[in-house]
């Protein structure tokens, strides 16, 4: 192995720097040449790599976002596109690639590896909804934004004895919302993987205040039956028989940005150098993620054929702390 490239693709999550760093410093340390590929999936086709050097990624590590940049790229899930992306590489005597990313990036990634490129994934999506990864790259950071949040937003629930919805990211995962509900002290939470009824949710909340809590809190996830607006306009719609409205706040891509923290940064780091360990062992083909707190390879097959299943015993007790 002499040059290797890495690339970022699909959502951005705080940590992707530190990633790229380690990949980066890592390769060179062994007398491998890195190359960044700019624009994710876009990039590797229209052959826009860079060469990186250790000072090249200095700085990086505390920084959100990419500098790599990332983006959507039709052309790349059909045949003739991943075709072109193998001859830019080549060309660049590129021998084979690190992607840092989540479900749709590691698709791409086994879609690579069965036309026969060498590719290790990096497991890195806030939605923390890939399989072989216990959690991924930018989870803890944008939990702890959404976490800050949701206090800011409880005292302010409490000075004027109010309701607030408080949706955040996810996709059509529950992790965010389950966590953040949790480690908020949220009344309700509103999750894709359980249905939702507005009235429960209205009960829980009117318990609440039976109860004396001066504020009622609920966190939704974006993927959900009802999400946010959706709630909001239910108990407008019935207004004058539930007795009480839901005011919104909806955290979207907030949670994205921001410097990542010591968690994020650690496991970013550790991911990404054993990606360029795994290559030099000849390995390919795997994702690298964490594991009962080790990092483990997971086939990039298994991960793209199967669904990460959210703990739904933590949503019991979620209800039962509410009280």
């Amino acid at each position: 192995m002499k040059r290797i490239a890495v690339l970022t693709s699909g959502g951005d999550a705080p940590g992707m720097n530190a990633a790229i760093r380690a990949v980066v410093r890592t390769g060179v340390d062994k007398g491998w040449e890195v190359f960044g590929v700019r624009h994710g999936y876009a990039g590797l086709i229209s052959g826009d790599l860079l060469p990186l050097s250790a000072r090249d990624v200095s700085g990086v590590i505390q920084l959100g976002g990419t500098m790599l940049g990332s983006a959507r790229s039709l052309e790349f899930k059909t045949e003739e596109g991943r075709r072109k992306a193998i001859r830019s590489l080549s060309e660049r005597g590129v021998e084979a690639v690190v992607v840092i990313g989540g479900n749709g990036s590691q698709t791409g990634s086994q879609a690579l590896c069965q036309m026969g490129f060498p590719v290790v994934g990096v497991a890195s999506t806030i939605d923390n909804d890939l399989y072989g990864s216990e959690t991924c790259i930018g989870v803890d950071t944008a939990l702890n934004i959404a976490l800050e949040a949701i206090d800011r937003l409880k005292v302010t629930a409490s000075s004027h004895q109010r309701a607030f919805l408080i949706e955040v990211m996810g996709r059509n995962c529950g992790y965010l919302a389950l966590m953040a509900a949790i480690a908020g002290g949220a009344e309700a939470v509103v999750i894709p993987e359980v249905d939702t009824d507005p009235e429960e949710i209205a009960v829980a909340l009117r318990c609440g205040y039976e109860r004396g809590k001066p504020h009622a809190l609920v966190v939704v996830a974006e993927g959900a039956e009802y999400n946010a607006a959706g709630l909001a306009r239910y108990f407008e719609e019935h207004k004058e028989r539930l007795g009480f409205e839901l005011r919104v706040s909806t955290l979207g891509h907030i949670q994205r940005g921001g410097a990542p923290g010591a968690f994020d940064r650690l496991l970013a780091t550790r991911l990404a150098a054993a990606a360029v360990e795994e290559l030099e062992r000849g390995v390919s083909g795997v994702l690298m993620g964490l594991i009962r707190g080790e990092i483990v390879a997971t086939l990039l097959a298994d991960v793209v054929a199967n669904k990460k299943a959210l703990d739904l015993s933590l949503l019991e007790l979620a209800q039962v702390l509410a009280k």
